[in-house]
């Protein structure tokens, strides 16, 4: 009996974390230059310059010759700084766009994440010769630890992700 409900609780979780990984597939998409500004304007963008600075802030404008951008994070700081910069057209070639909407995908993780983890907790204390105290302590902390892991899971359901490719007109 003990061992059919390791098995039932082994192939919940399992099945949980292949659910919510084929939800957290980047959609990529290739467009011309005058394209672009349709699917960024008002977004937050990441991008990579030739050098290897990292960037990333909100799509203040395209023009014809840069992307205009308000830059919150940078990698490197002496190369690219915070504030508003225009990045050549010629330094544009991929950019990630991820937005995150709705909370429905972390409030089934954490529940479900709860559940995973007071089923586990529950068959590690049942099957464990420990103190009351270490007993409790050893559930509380699995179903924590189902909690917080089922959360980080369900972010990746909550998030999209696009990558664009520039392509040359």
């Amino acid at each position: 009996m003990k061992n059919n409900m390791k098995k039932r609780a082994c192939s919940l979780a399992v099945l949980f974390v292949l659910g919510l990984s084929l939800a957290a597939g980047a959609t990529k998409v290739e467009v011309r230059w005058n394209q672009l500004s349709s699917l960024v304007l008002g977004h937050t963008v990441t991008l990579v310059l030739p050098g290897g600075t990292s960037v990333a802030g909100d799509v203040v404008a395209v023009r014809d010759d840069a992307l205009a951008l308000e830059i919150r994070k940078t990698s490197d700081s002496k190369v690219q700084p915070k504030g508003t910069a225009a990045i050549p057209r010629a330094s544009v070639t991929t950019l990630q766009i991820t937005d995150t909407k709705g909370t429905g995908g972390r409030i089934l993780g954490v529940v479900v994440g709860v559940v995973v983890g007071m089923v586990a907790g529950g068959e590690i204390v049942a099957h464990s010769n420990t103190t009351e105290a270490a007993a409790v302590a050893t559930f509380t902390g699995v179903a924590v630890a189902g909690a917080v892991g089922g959360y980080v899971a369900g972010r990746s359901i909550d998030s999209k992700t696009t990558i664009i490719r520039v392509v040359s007109e």
